[in-house]
């Protein structure tokens, strides 16, 4: 669905008539992103199902017509950008295929893909029932895999027919994506892994004039402003608002800009008007004897190694 906006003569700003897509953008960080990306001259695709913070059926009014999605594509239009509503379900096929395809049909165009789609459903381990893992795993790694899959198909294409684009994809992880988080075992395995898929997209897709970059951000959206009350809650009156969703959203502008040239693969935190370059695993203290060991001698080993390498970072709730 097209905004009812007349077309720009000119575009001015960082991302001057680039077609960003952004994911779960009806509120929160992909609200502030939407927003963002527009008030430096893109063009968006708002992507949002309207459900609830748990994945519920809540939307108002919601799909392609209607909801959060088309509140932000109005909020765009009223400030003299361009949007369109895409209400498809992001983690199957046929919805990740119509997001880019809506870009297409809108702008003639895709260049930036923001994933930021996902919701909660937090339970400690042994609580953890197949349907909240499966849910939280299909919204956040699947939601991922597959637009990225066909963004990706997209601009191989163009490349192979000459005309290499400077694409971009943000993916959101999570800080218990990389650190962990008690009574998250089914987000933090599923932002881990959007690390991971981040890194291969990098590595695959470079070839192809696309670049692939993850955020971990850390703001006050409804995913956080209960399980994480306090530190979430609002400032006082004339105070910097640390938590708000649009301090993330200049960094991934940037990102999905193509003044990022060069940068790919890489990992960021941002949190209030802080940004973290993220650094994964890498090898530490290491023993190599040449020859096998009992377990105890592994044991032995281990302690030694243990005593020499850093402490591992605190798994977010952890007593």
């Amino acid at each position: 669905m097209t905004a009812p906006a007349a077309p720009t003569a000119h575009r001015a700003g960082l991302c001057a008539d680039r077609v960003v897509a952004v994911t779960g953008a009806g509120r929160g960080l992909g609200r502030a992103h939407a927003l963002a990306f527009a008030a430096e001259g893109a063009r968006v695709v708002v992507n949002d199902l309207g459900v609830g913070p748990d994945g519920g059926e809540t939307r108002r009014g919601g799909g392609d017509f209607g909801g959060p999605a088309l509140e932000v594509v109005e909020e765009i239009v009223a400030a003299g950008g361009e949007a369109v509503v895409h209400g498809g379900d992001i983690a199957t096929a046929e919805g990740a295929a119509s997001l880019v395809a809506a870009a297409l049909d809108a702008f003639g165009r895709l260049d930036t893909l923001v994933n930021n789609a996902g919701f909660l459903r937090d339970r400690m381990l042994v609580n953890l029932d197949e349907d909240d893992w499966d849910a939280v795993v299909r919204v956040h790694l699947r939601g991922h895999f597959l637009p990225l899959k066909h963004a990706a198909a997209h601009w191989r294409a163009e490349a192979k027919a000459g005309r290499t684009p400077v694409a971009r994809v943000i993916n959101t992880s999570s800080g218990a994506g990389l650190l962990g988080s008690v009574g998250q075992g089914n987000y933090a395995a599923a932002k881990a892994g959007i690390v991971a898929l981040t890194l291969v997209a990098a590595a695959e897709l470079g070839r192809y004039g696309v670049h692939v970059n993850a955020l971990a951000p850390a703001a006050r959206t409804r995913m956080t402003e209960q399980t994480f009350a306090e530190a979430m809650a609002a400032p006082g009156e004339g105070e910097f608002d640390a938590m708000a969703p649009a301090n993330v959203s200049p960094l991934v502008v940037w990102l999905g800009s193509a003044a990022s040239d060069g940068v790919t693969g890489r990992v960021f935190e941002a949190e209030a008007g802080r940004i973290t370059v993220m650094e994964g695993w890498r090898p530490g203290p290491t023993d190599d004897r040449g020859a096998r060991r009992s377990p105890a001698e592994a044991g032995e080993t281990v302690r030694r190694l243990l005593a020499d390498a850093e402490k591992p970072g605190q798994v977010y709730g952890a007593s």
